[in-house]
């Protein structure tokens, strides 16, 4: 089994930056994509992005709505990943998920595993 833990959420400004963390454990995730979903209020959950592994060696994908403003990150020896949101939005508020899957599925947002999630709220 694996078990991710997201932090870092909160409160920020539009045009702010947060930073989310995920630790995962259960097993090393070698070979596991690793990211990241969210979901407003009143919305289903949606793609945000993925960090690949072993067989992409270290690909990223983005939703378009925040291409160029967040970037996804890991530290291997950690277990690690991290979102960078930097230009937030009002519509960026959501319910970040961390999520894994086994190989290359996350990087089509076919995810196996979740976290329990952390609120980002984004004030005008």
């Amino acid at each position: 089994q694996v078990q991710l833990v997201e932090s870092g959420g909160g409160l920020v400004q539009a045009g702010g930056s947060l930073r989310l963390s995920c630790a995962a454990s259960g097993r090393t995730l070698s070979g596991y994509s690793l990211g990241w979903s969210r979901q407003a209020p009143g919305k289903e959950r949606e793609f945000v992005a993925a960090h690949g592994w072993d067989w992409s060696g270290g690909t990223t994908v983005y939703a378009d709505s925040v291409k160029g403003r967040f970037t996804i990150s890991r530290d291997v020896a950690k277990n690690t990943v991290y979102l960078q949101m930097n230009r937030l939005k009002l519509e960026d508020t959501a319910v970040y998920y961390c999520a894994a899957a086994q190989g290359p599925a996350g990087l089509g947002g076919r995810w196996g595993y979740w976290g329990q999630g952390t609120q980002v709220t984004v004030s005008a």
